[in-house]
């Protein structure tokens, strides 16, 4: 089992900057892919970017690409979203996800095929 716990949300301005934290225990996150989706009010949830653990590579959403910027923290097991140039159209609970893979290359953005779940943090942006 992996349990995630994300922080680091709050309302801000648009065009601040924001980080974004997930925490993991329970297991050693070698061949995990850490993800972080975002859900708006009334809408689905979303995918934003991932990191394979061991490599520290990354995968972005193209709607995030050059604002969003992935992470990791090896001597606390913790995974960082940087978001930068906030807009109204970012606020949204987001999400850290995590799922177990053999083939770091192989990136997925489906809801479903990841195990494991935190709880949300939300992030609020006024204008």
């Amino acid at each position: 089992q992996v349990q995630l716990v994300e922080s680091g949300g709050g309302l801000v301005q648009a065009g601040d900057s924001l980080r974004l934290s997930c925490a993991a225990s329970g297991r050693a996150l070698s061949n995990y892919h850490v993800a972080w989706f975002r859900q708006a009010p009334g809408k689905e949830r979303d995918f934003a970017a991932s990191i394979f653990w061991s490599r520290g590579s990354t995968y972005y959403a193209e709607s995030v690409k050059g604002r969003f910027t992935l992470s990791r923290d090896i001597a606390k097991n913790t995974v960082h979203l940087q978001i930068s140039v906030l807009k109204p159209e970012d606020t949204a609970v987001y999400y850290c996800a995590a799922r177990q893979t053999w083939n770091g290359n192989l990136w997925s953005t489906d809801v479903g095929a990841y195990d494991y779940w935190g709880q949300g943090t939300q992030v609020t942006v006024s204008s």
